[in-house]
């Protein structure tokens, strides 16, 4: 943990401070939301489609957390443009440490990988592969 980390710290504390895409896509393909319970974070993740129906175009993001869900899910909006449902799909927990650039601890990995399950749950949904009302952190279990 050295000039590196602190270098992830600061950049997880200026997504918080300062999220990229945070608000709502008025023509989003489809929008989804999600909660950790344990932590009291809420997401929404809004994705809007190319007209491939294929390649994510535009992503944003609302709701309330902490620190780590909030700056997660403002980076996740940075990186999915671009890609394709299938390789959001394919996004692991490994992803999104690596992304954050930061050890984060067991009790915080819920926090951290909420935007992402949302964002898949969502995908899922539009896909009609499954119907959930709400993604619940302690779901994934």
């Amino acid at each position: 943990m050295g000039i590196g980390s602190d270098m992830y710290r600061q950049q997880i504390l200026d997504h918080y401070k300062n999220p990229r895409n945070h608000g709502r896509l008025s023509e989003a393909t489809f929008s989804h939301t999600g909660e950790n319970p344990s932590c009291g974070d809420t997401i929404t993740m809004d994705v809007q489609l190319a007209d491939d129906g294929e390649t994510i175009e535009r992503v944003a993001f609302s709701g309330d957390g902490c620190a780590i869900s909030q700056a997660s899910a403002s980076m996740l909006t940075q990186r999915l443009p671009g890609t394709t449902l299938s390789e959001l799909e394919a996004m692991d927990t490994d992803d999104i440490t690596e992304m954050l650039g930061v050890d984060i601890s067991p009790m915080r990995i819920k926090c951290a990988v909420l935007a992402r399950q949302v964002a898949q749950d969502g995908a899922k949904i539009f896909e009609g592969e499954i119907d959930i009302e709400k993604t619940k952190t302690e779901d994934d279990a």
